[in-house]
């Protein structure tokens, strides 16, 4: 079986990550699978890195429709059984040649669908609605929540039969593989997101300022449009000695400020499946997260970590007043608990398992 995953290219969060090991774990079972980029960036760069079979078409804009033969002749000559998009103009371009096509070709929804061109107008609106109408013409939508699932079904109407949730997954390490925790006086909190509204770490920062606690210092690693007005909003609550804005960092970077973190947090108002939570959880991270997505699903009951109401700040500042109030020692167990469970649930292997399934299954239909 021949697999192509198709991407714009210019992908930086969890979706640059999901494409990239779903690859190297397709790589390591044997299995032939290829990316391909619309466009130089992130994503082909990432692929390289990893050794993975990696081509770029070459395309310069959203709106170069002009390349549409360029990229049907492609998937064609390459004799693909499956043609697989993610991201919203990969999405666009396979439907306008669809028919054009032999291969099945399917979708990854990796966010919600109405959420992804909110804030652009009109021409979001435009984009939203070319979007939605991409998903009606794959032959299967891989949904990374239930909620997702639903939202697909319920409200875009797509035929309940092509849709499938798969849960992301990554590598995850040895104990013995992750640096020691460094210790520090302070109560460290990390939010590792992008800088942009849905991410909600403005109200991360109102409700550390609710906690009224000096004590409790917060890392925001991350890079995006918000960037100068989390700033701005961090001098207004006179919170300046208590965060430090990290910017974009490598995972390797990443691997070395969790040494020092007693928490992470994430307090979006929209997620599918955070993978920035599964690689918190790998460095033995205790999590607080908002309930957005299948978030119970990775975080079952208390025991296993702290979640608050999508955007409450009273919430999330009671649930970060309970995490500060643990000790240490009972969220190092905390952390070693939830590890053990989603090591078992949430593995990139079990991920490609489901998905060469589903693959198996639409080219016998």
């Amino acid at each position: 079986m021949k697999v192509l995953h198709v991407n714009a290219g210019l992908e930086a969060g969890g979706g640059l990550t999901h494409i990239v090991n779903l690859l190297k774990e397709a790589k390591k079972e044997g299995e032939d699978f290829s990316l391909l980029c619309l466009a130089e960036g992130p994503v082909a760069r990432a692929a390289r890195e990893a050794h993975l079979q990696v081509a770029v078409l070459g395309i310069n804009s959203r709106y170069d429709l002009a390349s549409l033969g360029k990229l049907a002749a492609f998937i064609n000559n390459g004799n693909y059984d499956i043609i697989h998009t993610h991201g919203a103009r990969a999405n666009l371009f396979v439907s306008l040649i669809r028919r054009k096509l032999s291969a099945k070709w399917c979708v990854t929804v990796h966010s919600d669908p109405y959420l992804d061109f909110a804030d652009r107008g009109i021409l979001g609106k435009l984009f939203t609605a070319a979007n939605l109408y991409a998903l009606k013409k794959s032959d299967c939508v891989f949904a990374v929540t239930k909620n997702f699932a639903n939202l697909l079904i319920q409200k875009a109407h797509v035929d309940r039969n092509k849709v499938h949730v798969i849960y992301n997954g990554i590598f995850f390490h040895q104990d013995s593989q992750i640096p020691a925790k460094y210790p520090e006086p302070t109560f460290n909190l990390i939010n590792v997101a992008r800088v942009e509204k849905v991410k909600g770490q403005e109200l991360l920062l109102h409700a550390l300022k609710n906690l009224d606690n000096a004590n409790v210092h917060l890392y925001i690693a991350g890079d995006g449009s918000q960037m100068v007005a989390l700033k701005d909003l961090v001098q207004k609550l006179d919170l300046g000695p208590q965060v430090t804005f990290q910017g974009f960092m490598t995972q390797k970077q990443l691997q070395n400020l969790y040494r020092r973190m007693d928490l992470a947090v994430l307090t979006s108002y929209s997620e599918s499946f955070p993978l920035v939570l599964l690689e918190a959880c790998d460095n033995l991270v205790p999590l607080l997260s908002t309930d957005v997505g299948d978030i119970k699903m990775m975080i079952p009951d208390q025991d296993s970590g702290f979640v608050a109401k999508v955007g409450d700040v009273t919430s999330i500042t009671n649930a970060l007043r309970k995490a500060v109030a643990t000790p240490k020692n009972e969220l190092e167990e905390m952390a070693i608990r939830e590890k053990t469970y989603i090591t078992e649930h949430f593995s990139v292997a079990n991920q490609l398992e489901t998905i060469i399934q589903e693959y198996q299954a639409i080219i016998k239909r």
